[in-house]
């Protein structure tokens, strides 16, 4: 039996010996074996390009079977809320919530972006933005947004702007969730009844199992659970939760049928615990899908994704590098850290 190669499978390959001419040919099958380097022998696997700080594996979390965005969306399509948690200002973490926003939009044109980075009571200037009456900067200043806000989440506030999509403020205003941190829960009473509306029924519900996380947290950093003013600060947390929540289900109810895609901290949804948890109190019959962030070293020889202590923080998981480090002056690090304390607006809660 014998093959016939044309010039083009043949140019530039050799055997040990000679060169093959330019002429069409045939050569026997004990031959074949005998060509090394040409385009008939499997070519070497390209390595895998080293990891960057975008790279974000998705996994389900119940089997640790990989998933595509495109997949996720797919099995996400049906969900009511889709919640993302996210380490702020992860490079990785906002491009993955970018990206995931588009591929659902496929699925499901009828969406919501709900977001813990802008505060109720700054709703009107987001709209403003949206219905283009303002310009960015003045979204920034008007709305608050956080420092990171261009490089993190314009792409998403952007792609629901061009598509005329909702963006809803979720996040409790930052000088009541303040002061509740400061002086405890009594500081709701006296509010007046123009901020009383934008605190939500039940703002401080809770469950055992978020209170024994948050002070196993906090507690070894800030004190123990005895602590009045770690006691406040969890309040101030379980008012951000339940306000996200009510915020979420508002927005359910004035678009019936959208998807609500809400981006927050992780601690705020892994575990179903938080804002999970607050707003499945409100309404069980709720689908809510939770993806969450895990840390992992870099991999070079392809080791196993870190699995293991984390498949509980969410249906699916994505991993990341570890930021580096601010500083590794203590010093510097402290000061720098007090500085931005000292520019923080002063809170008064009278």
């Amino acid at each position: 039996m014998s093959i016939k190669f044309s010039n083009a499978a043949l140019s530039g390959c050799k055997t040990g010996r000679f060169f093959m001419s330019h002429a069409p040919i045939t050569l026997s099958l004990a031959v074949i074996p005998l060509m090394t380097g040409c385009s008939l022998l499997a070519p070497t696997p390209e390595p895998a390009p080293p990891q960057t700080h975008y790279h974000a594996p998705v996994v389900e979390a119940v089997s640790g079977t990989a998933v595509s965005i495109p997949q996720l969306a797919e099995r996400l399509a049906e969900q009511d809320v889709v919640m993302i948690g996210e380490y702020h200002g992860h490079q990785g973490a906002h491009l993955l919530q970018s990206r995931l926003q588009a591929h659902l939009y496929q699925h499901r044109p009828e969406q919501v972006l709900s977001m813990e980075q802008f505060e109720v009571d700054r709703q009107p200037v987001l709209d403003r933005y949206l219905a283009g009456d303002i310009g960015e900067m003045e979204l920034v200043e008007g709305a608050g947004a956080w420092p990171i806000y261009q490089y993190a989440y314009r792409p998403l506030v952007e792609f629901a702007r061009r598509q005329g999509l909702p963006v809803i403020a979720a996040n409790a205003p930052g000088d009541i969730a303040r002061c509740v941190g400061r002086e405890g829960p009594e500081y709701l009473a006296d509010l007046n009844a123009a901020r009383k509306r934008h605190i939500p029924d039940a703002p401080f519900a809770g469950s055992a199992a978020y209170r024994e996380k948050f002070f196993g947290t906090m507690g070894g950093r800030h004190g123990t659970a005895d602590n009045e003013r770690l006691q406040n600060t969890y309040h101030a947390q379980l008012l951000r939760d339940n306000t996200m929540a009510s915020r979420i289900l508002a927005a359910r109810e004035r678009h019936p049928e959208h998807q609500v895609i809400h981006l927050t901290g992780t601690f705020h949804s892994e575990e179903r615990l938080g804002t999970v948890e607050a707003l499945l109190q409100r309404n069980p019959e709720l689908s809510v899908a939770v993806i969450s962030p895990v840390f992992m070293e870099a991999q070079p020889d392809g080791d196993e994704l870190p699995l293991t202590g984390n498949q509980n923080k969410g249906d699916y998981l994505y991993f990341l590098l570890p930021l580096p480090p601010e500083y590794r002056d203590e010093a510097r690090g402290h000061e720098s850290m007090m500085d931005a304390f000292r520019k923080v607006p002063e809170t008064t809660c009278d």
